[in-house]
Parts: C-alpha cells; structure tokens; sequence
C-alpha cells in the first residue's frame, strides 16, 4: 500500500514536471495566445486521437449530462490557457506563473462548494504558504503597468483552472484520462476557429517547434497524466502538491536560459517544497 502511494506521488510529479515546461514555451512563441491556443490544441487532439484508436480506448459516455460538464470543463481549460498566456506575455515567466499558482488557494475553497465537504483549514493553511513561497520566487515583484496586467490575468486564469479541474474530479472516475483531455482539445479547437480570421499569425521555425513539444509533451502527455492523479488524491492535494511547478520552471530557466536564481528564490523553493511533503504525507495517512 505505502508502495503504491510512493507511485501515485511519482506520476502526480512526473505531470506537473511536464505540465511546468508551458512557461518557457508559452515566452518562445511570438504568435497571439488565442492562436496559440488553438493549434497546441488541434495537435494535441491529433496526437491523442492517435493514442486513443492505438490503445482502443472507448469515446462513450455512459450518461447524456455528462456531455455538458466536459463542454463547459473544455471552454475553462480553453479560456486557462489564454489567459496564462497573455499573463505570459505581459509580464514574464516568474510573474505569470506566480500569479497562476494562486489557484491551489482557490481551489482549496471552491472544492467543498462543489463536493459538499468541510472547508479543510489545513489546505487553506497549506495554500497561503505556498503563495508566500511564490512571492520569493520572484526576483523582483515590480507591478508595473504591463506586470499588474500579467497578474490579473494569472489570476483570472487560476479561477478558471480550479474550476476545470474541479469538475474533472467527478469525472475522471468514471472515464479514462485520455477520452476526457481529447474532448477537450476538440471542444477548444472548434470554439477557437475563428480567431485564424481576427488575429493575423506568421509563425517562425522556432514557433512550430515549441507548439509541437507544447501540444506532445506539455499537454497530451502531462496534462493528462495530471487530469488521472486526480483518482488518487483530492483536487486540493493535487493542486497543493503541484505547487511545486514554479520550483521546476526556475530549473528549466537555469538549464535553459541561464538564469541563476536569487537567495530569495531559493527560500521560496524551500517553503514550496516543504507542503508538497507535509500534504504527501498527509494525503497518505488519509
């Protein structure tokens, strides 16, 4: 049993290590976000669709309703990401993301409106000091015109994602992980294609190749292994435990971008990781 919880915790990692490569991603790409959006999304349905005729995995739903919900989670994730990535663009990778992971906190408080649970006063605890770590990851918090944009739109975006993934937990009971993210990706795709007639796009060799890690690795892959951890932890815990993702970016930033973080940054990595442990070891005692 303790081995299984130590595997859970392994490929809830393995995700959100995947899913955090978005950031340095979502600054490569020159394109606009809606545009964006779109075509990691037509790939990334392509790319499942694939997955999903290879493995043979079944596309029916056993209720009508259900149709409904993953509609509505699809626009959410949609609008999620558009959001992140004009966040994004305004300000910068530290900003946009910091501003993201505001979401664990509101999740902590929408999930008990949507389950009919207890406000748990630990996540809400958990979540501050994640947001408290998040500010030390940033190297310098300067909300200037463009930042204060980059944050409301983080935090716009946050809202959106809780309440996707919230009502992906209902779901991802009953349905494989896969059927649930290709669905989303066509419901995207559609609900996008007529931003190809408003905003004008000329992607660069450096573009398609970011979109084809991003719609690959960043989301077929991650994200739907992260929409599956949701069967082994509540979607408080996930997003908790997922908090360590800016930790994640800042590597990515020193591999990539050589950018050698702060002492701050480093406190804030620390607080960061330390939840992620406390709400691990918490998760597996429940």
């Amino acid at each position: 049993m303790k081995s299984q919880h130590i595997k859970h915790i392994a490929e809830l990692n393995v995700a959100v290590l995947l899913v955090s490569t978005s950031g340095i991603l979502g600054r490569f790409i020159s394109m606009p976000p809606p545009v964006t959006i779109w075509l990691r999304c037509l790939f990334a349905s392509i790319i499942l669709g694939a997955y999903i005729w290879y493995k043979k995995i079944n596309l029916k739903f056993e209720h009508k309703k259900d149709w409904l919900t993953i509609f509505v989670s699809g626009l959410l994730f949609g609008a999620h990401w558009i959001t992140y990535f004009y966040a994004l663009q305004l300000s910068n990778v530290a900003i946009g993301m910091l501003s993201l992971f505001s979401y664990p906190v509101i999740t902590a408080l929408l999930e008990p409106l949507f389950f009919k649970t207890k406000l748990n006063k630990k996540h809400v605890f958990l979540g501050f000091v994640v947001l408290i770590g998040i500010y030390f990851l940033s190297p310098s918090f300067n909300l200037g015109n463009n930042h204060t944009k980059g944050v409301l739109f983080g935090l716009i975006s946050a809202v959106f994602y809780a309440i996707r993934n919230i009502l992906m937990k209902k779901k991802v009971a009953h349905y494989h992980g896969s059927m649930l993210m290709f669905y989303q990706m066509i419901i995207i795709t559609l609900v996008l294609w007529p931003a190809l007639f408003i905003f004008e796009a000329n992607p660069t060799n450096n573009d398609w190749q970011a979109l084809i890690v991003l719609a690959l690795v960043t989301t077929a892959i991650g994200h739907t292994l992260f929409v599956m951890s949701f069967k082994n932890f509540s979607i408080s815990t996930a997003s908790i435990m997922s908090s360590i993702q800016p930790v994640y970016g800042i590597l990515f930033g020193v591999l990539l971008l050589n950018e050698i973080p702060l002492g701050k940054t480093l406190i804030g990595g620390f607080l960061i990781l330390t939840t992620v442990v406390i709400e691990s070891i918490n998760s597996n005692k429940k």
